[in-house]
């Protein structure tokens, strides 16, 4: 029973120190974690340099994972996956790996046509862009039998 309860006890322990570590801010200035004030307003830039718009919305799927960003640049929107961003929090900007030719190739579209999401095929030609393959969607409620 006295070693159950050391056990119990050890783990329990390990699990604190590693979730205060996890959510310490990291020595490199990076951060693990942003919050959708931090996001909303981004600028997007592409080759570090050029500015290709704003975050101006966010996208979850229904399991509450953060799925696109929407970025706005003169009244056209722009879906980019979240992967793709790498983030600069102290700054305000997010870099994606595209060139400008890349750039040039992905579909816009603006507030009254907005795509569906979450169809198959707009999911994998969004990714395909930023040569990215989508993860498998989290399903919420019971599992499907098949």
């Amino acid at each position: 029973m006295m070693r159950t309860f050391l056990r119990t006890g050890m783990i329990a322990a390990c699990l604190f120190t590693a979730s205060l570590a996890s959510a310490a801010e990291p020595v490199d200035g990076t951060h693990s974690h942003f919050r959708a004030k931090q996001v909303m307003g981004t600028k997007i830039m592409i080759q570090g340099d050029t500015a290709i718009g704003t975050v101006d919305d966010i996208v979850f799927d229904n399991a509450g994972n953060l799925e696109y960003l929407i970025v706005e640049n003169e009244g056209k929107l722009l879906t980019v996956p979240f992967e793709t961003a790498k983030f600069n929090v102290e700054k305000k900007t997010a870099v994606l790996t595209l060139s400008p030719d890349q750039y040039k190739l992905i579909p816009t579209y603006t507030t009254t046509t907005y795509p569906s999401f979450y169809t198959p095929t707009y999911r994998t030609e969004v990714y395909k862009y930023y040569g990215l393959t989508p993860r498998e969607l989290r399903r919420l409620g019971p599992p499907i039998r098949r």
